[in-house]
């Protein structure tokens, strides 16, 4: 944990891994846009086969959420919701991340990494009008109902990689807590 007295640059450290999530997610994203043509409904050409039919490479747009929620909103409902509400969330975070001084190591970095990915597809939801560039489809065996998982980025995979690691490190930082309360 940090004290008060310890050095900014603590804070500022994770902060390379935001920049470095939101550099390669853009760049997977435009090399995307450039090399993979726009996948539908009824064309799948450009698909890239990684993995035979279980990983692929294709390029969609996503104008909603995850898993598509709020593709039936209208573009200002959405451009609320999906971007300037998440924006909002992304400063207030910002702000509790350099105020707070009581965040683990693995807990800052998380915490970047989740900023990073946000940031990633935000800047996709403001300058991309065909909505949030998305490209790994993998298979998902029937599970849920869903023949394949919806298709995502590399921004989405560190969300959700630094999300888990952020729950982790609260339910160990629980659990040493009270293995210390234990001993006294």
């Amino acid at each position: 944990m940090l004290d008060n007295k310890q050095p900014l640059r603590l804070k500022l450290l994770p902060l390379i891994l935001t920049v470095m999530v939101i550099l390669i997610d853009q760049i997977t994203k435009a090399l995307v846009v450039k090399y993979i043509p726009l996948t539908t409904l009824f064309s799948t050409d450009g698909v890239i086969r990684v993995a035979g039919d279980y990983i692929r490479l294709i390029h969609v747009r996503n104008k909603a959420i995850a898993f598509s929620l709020g593709s039936s909103f209208s573009g200002n409902i959405r451009k609320i919701l999906f971007a300037f509400m998440p924006l909002i969330v992304v400063i207030l975070v910002f702000i509790i991340y350099f105020r707070n001084n009581e965040f683990t190591k693995l807990q800052r970095w998380s915490i970047c990494g989740i900023l990073g990915g946000g940031l990633g597809n935000l800047i996709d939801r403001f300058l991309r009008p065909d909505g949030v560039v998305d490209f790994v489809d993998c298979y998902f065996f029937g599970l849920f109902g869903m023949e394949r998982w919806p298709t995502f980025n590399f921004a989405d995979s560190v969300v959700v990689v630094c999300g888990i690691l952020f729950v982790l490190s609260f339910i160990m930082q629980i659990k040493e807590d009270a293995k210390n309360n234990k001993e006294n």
